[in-house]
């Protein structure tokens, strides 16, 4: 009798049969853009890129990777600083791209709510928002390509938190593909649900070791009527710290945004962004502050105030939209100017708001010891207490060589935030980049913790392997 063959298909072929062939990539050219980090840092590989269209594609293609026990990577817009959403180099990763699932499912203005796939840009949820006369206030330099679901799994802040809080306090409901292949469905646009465990919150500034955000309810406010953008010129970062708790007793509320800019990070912009324009005389810090609903003619007379008090050193009001672009282009071009040179050794840290200008102080000073020469490129939410702190050679070849001293650097750094109560990722994520400093710096009480719910819902570790633990 003629023996029956059995023919078991691969996982890029069973994969191809969930989403079709044209949504599964294998070709390493094709694959190539997926497995490298926007900053060129961090490179893996990669069975294959997957591109479902919508939740019930992404569960089965997780329960075919599960099944098969392969590693899933889930990627939104793949703007991450800390190659969270880049594969290994082993090659059996899947990457699955979320950009597919780009709805605006529903707007209900009434609720102030907006349901959104994963895949939406930050943009577009923008867009949709002021469709309505709402405000959907995340706002982040990469909100043209980052994607709802990556901000959502590493806790998005920006430069509006001072106001409306990160993306954890903006989010209403998740839905989320478990490692399984399971799906929960949690899209519910309530402000009050004490039914037990908050399960959203697990998922959010998880980095997708836990599941794949597949969709979020997510908050919207009224939109404002009136921006007043300012540029300030400031001597010192402890004048940035005195100024802002001014601001927010002079206006509360309606103070929206408080960005610090130092000297150097304006320089490289000044130098690397074509048509960037210095807004106002040199100092060596510099504040970009947002007011909304308030009066220009409120701001210009508590900013004549401080200015003559001497606190502030120079004032720029924003005089037209386009002004006002201009000037924020400035604070968000930093890290794109900064990539230009060449790699920086990155820190995204958080202390206490008063503490600010003693880690400043007490890093910058530490750095230079160790390092003669050291550019520090810092800038941030100073509304908040997070500063991006970066450091690198002003020259590429000794910036080469004092890339391999990160380790040394980071110790400077981190121990220095450690010192003063601050966190050494406010809203980067750890990925691979931090991985193994957070345990120097979480107690071995919430490493167990988070080692017992990533067994919990992940038993196989096979959701984003190699990130956070």
């Amino acid at each position: 009798m003629p023996t029956t063959m059995t023919f078991t298909p691969s996982l890029s072929e069973q994969l191809q049969g969930i989403v079709g062939a044209a949504y599964v990539l294998t070709d390493p050219a094709e694959i190539q853009p997926f497995v490298t980090d926007w900053r060129g840092r961090f490179v893996g590989s990669a069975q294959c890129v997957v591109r479902p269209a919508n939740t019930a594609e992404v569960a089965a293609v997780v329960k075919a990777c599960f099944d098969a026990g392969a590693p899933i990577v889930p990627q939104g817009g793949n703007t991450s600083l800390c190659g969270a959403a880049t594969p290994d180099a082993a090659g059996q990763a899947v990457v699955v791209s979320l950009s597919r699932l780009s709805r605006i499912a529903a707007v209900d203005a009434k609720n102030n709510t907006i349901s959104v796939g994963a895949g939406c840009t930050l943009a577009a949820v923008q867009a949709a928002a002021r469709e309505v006369d709402r405000l959907f206030p995340l706002a982040l330099a990469s909100e043209g390509t980052c994607q709802i679901g990556g901000n959502l799994s590493t806790n998005a802040g920006g430069v509006q938190v001072l106001r409306y809080g990160n993306t954890r306090e903006l989010t209403l409901g998740l839905e989320v593909v478990l490692p399984s292949g399971e799906v929960w469905e949690g899209l519910r646009g309530l402000r009050k649900d004490n039914t037990g465990y908050d399960l959203k919150q697990l998922f959010i500034g998880a980095e997708g070791t836990l599941g794949i955000i597949t969709g979020a309810v997510l908050k919207l406010f009224p939109l404002p009527k009136s921006q007043t953008t300012c540029w300030l010129n400031l001597a010192s970062p402890a004048a940035a710290v005195d100024l802002l708790n001014q601001a927010k007793i002079a206006f509360d509320g309606q103070l929206t945004a408080f960005e610090l800019v130092s000297e150097t990070a304006l320089g490289l912009v000044l130098k690397n962004i074509p048509d960037s324009l210095r807004p106002a005389s040199v100092a060596p810090w510099y504040v970009l502050a947002e007011l909304s609903d308030t009066s220009s003619y409120a701001v210009e007379y508590w900013l004549h105030a401080r200015l003559e008090a001497d606190e502030v050193l120079d004032a720029v009001i924003a005089q037209s939209e386009t002004h006002a672009g201009n000037l924020w282009a400035l604070r968000e071009n930093i890290s794109e100017a900064q990539k230009i040179e060449g790699i920086s050794i990155k820190h995204d840290i958080a202390v206490p708001v008063s503490a600010i200008p003693a880690f400043l102080a007490q890093a910058d000073a530490a750095l230079a010891a160790a390092f003669p020469g050291i550019r520090v490129v810092a800038f941030g939410h100073v509304g908040d207490g997070n500063l991006h702190y970066n450091l690198s050679k002003p020259d590429a070849q000794e910036n080469t060589h004092f890339i391999a001293s990160q380790p040394e650097v980071n110790r400077i750094v981190h121990d220095t935030v450690a010192a003063l109560n601050g966190s050494i990722s406010a809203e980067h994520g750890i990925g691979q980049l931090k991985r193994e400093e957070i345990l120097r710096y979480k107690s071995p009480v919430e490493m167990a913790l988070m080692r017992s719910i990533k067994q919990a819902l992940d038993p196989r570790g096979l959701m984003n392997p190699g990130k956070v633990l």
